[in-house]
């Protein structure tokens, strides 16, 4: 592959870990306070329960992200890799049987330079504040690297600072889709609203549901069942009910303990739910590019920043609340 910066951004990428049969998982949220960040975590834990080779990948700067609620401190993370500045592996956390590998600084720098690539008039220029074109190389081998083994791959999806229902650019293909839902008014329709654009402007169809902080199961498929007939009738995409995590006051004890509740409060209704919810990702459907590459799709995403604000989401919200 020549190196001198004219070719495709995407081109290297589309032969990264070919043959990976890692199931990335990208979990995302309409709004903040829905428990994206706690979901992962637990899924994490849980999969793991499960027998599985788990890694997160944290796209969050926000404070109080992945790795402040497990109280982690990431002495390098996947830019210091890109820019040789240790291993791979000395960027990977171990918590709780599974890793974690802090991607916020990478995911920046990466928009960045896709950026500076589109003013440039679309060619793949890595100069300036974003990567250099020798950084990129190192990222992508990093990631092979990491990536080896891993059985299943959790994205907790940063939200961009600004822009509602706007998530980060590891969304745009290749990954599976888990919607933290809330049962509340805005929660509902700030989760059609980011449904919607990604059906719309990423050509998404299959999205799993997660209703978080349910009072029961009969409410949550409620929810569910009025946003997955909404969302057939206008947007012609499937949604498919993953299950629930009950309203658990034990759930915010264990954040506060930095520990997932299956491991603060193995016997609760949510560890529970959550070990149930691991069960039923693992049985979800993969798209098929999805099934032919894995990791490689979402690493190939990662240069396609999904930033662009949300269009108008009409009246067609409405019905989904009521």
């Amino acid at each position: 592959m020549r190196s001198d910066g004219s070719i495709d951004q995407a081109e290297g990428l589309r032969r990264l870990l070919v043959g990976n049969q890692t199931q990335v998982v990208t979990v995302v949220a309409g709004q903040g306070g829905m428990g994206r960040t706690s979901t992962t975590i637990n899924l994490a834990a849980a999969l793991m329960r499960s027998g599985k080779d788990v890694l997160v990948l944290d796209e969050n700067h926000a404070p109080d992200n992945l790795l402040d609620s497990l109280g982690l401190v990431a002495h390098y993370d996947l830019l210091d890799v890109a820019q040789g500045g240790c291993r791979s592996h000395d960027a990977v956390l171990e918590s709780y049987g599974f890793g974690v590998l802090s991607a916020a600084r990478a995911m920046h720098a990466l928009a960045v330079s896709r950026a500076s690539a589109g003013r440039d008039g679309g060619g793949a220029s890595f100069a300036g504040p974003g990567l250099e074109w020798e950084e990129w190389q190192r990222m992508e081998t990093a990631l092979t690297e990491i990536c080896s083994g891993v059985d299943v791959m959790l994205v907790d999806g940063a939200m961009l600072a600004g822009q509602a229902a706007a998530v980060s650019s590891s969304l745009a293909s290749g990954a599976s889709l888990l919607v933290v839902v809330e049962g509340t008014p805005s929660g509902i329709t700030d989760s059609y609203a980011l449904i919607k654009r990604l059906a719309l402007e990423n050509a998404r169809s299959q999205f799993g549901i997660l209703v978080n902080k349910a009072v029961s199961e009969k409410s949550a498929m409620m929810v569910f069942e009025n946003m997955a007939k909404v969302a057939r009738r206008n947007l012609s995409v499937r949604l498919e009910y993953l299950g629930y995590v009950p309203l658990d006051d034990r759930v915010s004890c264990a954040t506060q303990m930095c520990k997932p509740v299956l491991e603060a409060f193995p016997v609760s209704s949510s560890a529970k739910a959550y070990l149930e919810l691991a069960q039923g990702l693992l049985r979800m459907p993969a798209r098929q590019d999805e099934a032919e590459s894995g990791v490689a799709t979402i690493i190939q995403s990662l240069m396609s920043q999904a930033s662009q604000p949300l269009r108008g989401i009409s009246k067609e919200v409405a019905h989904v609340v009521n």
